[in-house]
């Protein structure tokens, strides 16, 4: 499993074109951005919160009309912020046992600073609990693999990989995991 930084739109681009494994990453894509009628919604409420009218007038349109077609062409999991997310874990487990690879965004935006003083660090954590589940579904710990997309110098530097301890309660390595994920998706 990879998590990665955004980089604005250059992370999910980059690690689905160019990075190396990408013929067998899954990356997970929130529902909201899969369907034309959703996402002008969903971009001013995550993306342009504290822009003008006029962007908020113009590139979510902009960006219902091309972003499925692109989202057509990756392999994509589907990730849902409602009751249905057991959806996204049970798809993204699947895909682990089929020896492929998940791939996370699990940056917060900038501007949610209550978020991330209740997160306890830059990142969304829930998806964490996915080592549970593959714990359970395979016996094994879930290894999570940072990766800091460097766009100036055109690489991606992958830190050392992170280990869901399965023996630990979610809540005891939560906070430990978030840290070491930011300083290797921040390229520290």
């Amino acid at each position: 499993m990879f998590v990665a930084n955004y980089v604005g739109a250059y992370g999910p681009v980059d690690m689905c074109v160019k990075f190396p494994l990408r013929e067998k990453i899954h990356p997970w894509i929130n529902s909201e951005l899969l369907k034309a009628g959703e996402i002008p919604a969903y971009m001013k409420k995550e993306y342009l919160r504290r822009n003008g009218a006029v962007m908020k007038q113009t590139v979510p349109y902009i960006g219902a009309a091309f972003i499925p077609p692109i989202l057509k062409g990756v392999d994509y999991i589907p990730v849902y912020n409602d009751q249905r997310s057991i959806t996204t874990f049970r798809q993204s487990i699947r895909m682990l046992q089929k020896g492929h690879y998940l791939l996370i965004f699990p940056e917060i935006p900038s501007g949610w600073k209550k978020q991330q003083d209740k997160q306890g660090g830059a990142i969304y954590t829930g998806w964490l609990r996915l080592g549970e589940l593959w714990y359970r579904a395979s016996g094994r710990a879930l290894k999570i693999y940072p990766v800091h997309v460097d766009t100036k110098k055109h690489e991606f530097n992958v830190a050392a990989p992170v280990w869901y301890e399965p023996d630990k309660r979610f809540q005891e390595q939560e906070n430990t995991l978030a840290e070491k994920l930011v300083k290797g998706i921040q390229g520290i």
